[in-house]
C-alpha cells in the first residue's frame, strides 16, 4: 500500500506517493539533494530548473554505468553456471 510522504528538495516541498517505507524514501531524498547539491556548487549561476536537470542527468548517468556493470556480472554468472552445468553433467 502506498503512503504520503512529505519531502524537501531544492527549497520545494513535495507531496510523494511510495510503498517503501520512510527510512528508504529518506534515503532517496538524502541521494538526491546531494546531487543537487553537488550540481549547484558546479554551476552556481544556474537556475533550480538547470541545476534539477543537471542533477537528473548525473544521477541517469550513474544508473546507466551501475546498470552495465550489473548486466556483465549477471552475464558472467550464467557463463560460469552453464560451464559448471556441464561440467557436472560431464562428471556423471
Amino acid at each position: 500500500m502506498k503512503k504520503c510522504f512529505n519531502i524537501k528538495i531544492l527549497g520545494q516541498e513535495l507531496s510523494v506517493l511510495s510503498d517503501s517505507g520512510e527510512e528508504h524514501v529518506a534515503n532517496v531524498v538524502k541521494y538526491v539533494s546531494g546531487k543537487v547539491e553537488e550540481a549547484g556548487k558546479s554551476y552556481n549561476n544556474f537556475n533550480s530548473l538547470n541545476i534539477a536537470i543537471l542533477a537528473a542527468l548525473n544521477i541517469a548517468d550513474e544508473y546507466i554505468k551501475y546498470k552495465g556493470v550489473n548486466e556483465n556480472i549477471c552475464n558472467h554468472l550464467e557463463d560460469r553456471s552453464e560451464e559448471l552445468i556441464k561440467l557436472i553433467s560431464e562428471i556423471r
